[in-house]
Formats: structure tokens, C-alpha cells, sequence
């Protein structure tokens, strides 16, 4: 799990690099299949995700790499820096999120991306493993219909958002009174029973 220093397509987020990596290890504390990785805040700047895949390959040698994008993201990538090369160094995993079908949008899909999608789209995970970049694979996954936006949007109005992120994350946020937290009920006000974790990196 790797946090955006800076993203390249949007503002800067509304918690700085520091409250960010604290909510991520927060997060995955408690999961040990699940590592926390800050190499794009040590880097700073804007955050390209082909650097990042860069570094990564470096490090693994010919060991197979997935980046995993959720359908949306995947359907954008035409509009990443140097985003031809990213399967020069990883695989990607497209995920179907709730509401989405992934051939339903590939017909308004870029024409250099719909290319990529045909010249490189595989069926079997397996083929993953045979080599260590190059392939692309959708994979649907069941998932709970969750956004950012939505989380900041409920904060910000004084909703409490438990039970769509990780009691520790929930903690901090309203320990530190991020994205301009104001409790509506005391509930809100009392700390969960939930320690905070942070995790090793």
C-alpha cells in the first residue's frame, strides 16, 4: 500500500502527507498480509506512478508485479504520464467496482487504450506468474460501494462515516479534527473501544 505524495490528477488532498500515511498504517495494522510502503513521500513531488512502478522493478528483479486499478481508474489511463511503459513493469489488475462493466464502457474507451486492451488482455491469473510484466486481467470483485468523496463529504457535515473505514483510521480523524470534523451526537465525541495500531513498514 503505497500513499500519493502529490497526485498528478487532481488538488492536493485535504490531509497532508504526514496524516495520510498515519491513517494508512492505521488501517492495515492489524492485517499481515498488508505492508505499508512510504517511497512516494520520501521521493515528494508529483507522484507518477511509473516512477513508483520504476523503483519497485528495481528491487524485484523479474519477480511478477500487479498494479491493481479499479475499472474507472483503468478507463483513465491514457491520461497518465508515460502510461505506455507502465506494462513494461507491471501487470494490471482491473477490478470491477459496483455498477460497473468493464465491456460496457470499453466501447468509449481511447483508441490507444482499447489497443492495449486487446493486444494484452488475459483470462487466466496464472498467467500472471509466468512472467513478470506485460499482461492485462479484469477481475470482478465484490466490494462495498465506498469513495473517498463520499467519506470527506459525510465528515465534513458531521456524519460519522464508522463502519466505511477502519475504527483506528475513524479515531484519528476525529482525534485530529480532520476534513473539518464536527460531531453531531456525543456518541461521535467518546473513543472507540478499537485501540490504534499502526503497523511495522
Amino acid at each position: 500500500m503505497i500513499p500519493v505524495f502529490r497526485p498528478p490528477h487532481r488538488e492536493q488532498p485535504v490531509a497532508n502527507p504526514s496524516q495520510r500515511l498515519t491513517m494508512l498504517r492505521a488501517a492495515v495494522g492489524g492485517e499481515p498480509d498488508l505492508r505499508v510502503d512510504n517511497r512516494e513521500m520520501l521521493r515528494e513531488g508529483i507522484s507518477y506512478m511509473v516512477d513508483t512502478l520504476a523503483s519497485l522493478r528495481k528491487e524485484l528483479g523479474d519477480e511478477p508485479l500487479c498494479l491493481v486499478l479499479g475499472a474507472d481508474a483503468f478507463l483513465q489511463l491514457h491520461t497518465w504520464h508515460r502510461w505506455q511503459e507502465i506494462l513494461e513493469l507491471a501487470h494490471i489488475v482491473v477490478t470491477h467496482r459496483p455498477g460497473w462493466s468493464l465491456d460496457d464502457e470499453a466501447l468509449e474507451m481511447d483508441s490507444a487504450l482499447s489497443a492495449l486492451w486487446r493486444e494484452h488482455r488475459v483470462s487466466e491469473r496464472e498467467q500472471l506468474t509466468s512472467r513478470p510484466c506485460g499482461a492485462v486481467i479484469p477481475v470482478a470483485v465484490s466490494q462495498l460501494d465506498i469513495s473517498a468523496t463520499r467519506i470527506r463529504a459525510m465528515v465534513a457535515a458531521g456524519d460519522s462515516p464508522r463502519f466505511l473505514v477502519p475504527d483506528p483510521v475513524w479515531n484519528l480523524m476525529r482525534l485530529q479534527g480532520m476534513y473539518d470534523f464536527k460531531a453531531k451526537a456525543d456518541f461521535d465525541n467518546r473513543p472507540h473501544k478499537l485501540p490504534i495500531r499502526t503497523g511495522s513498514v
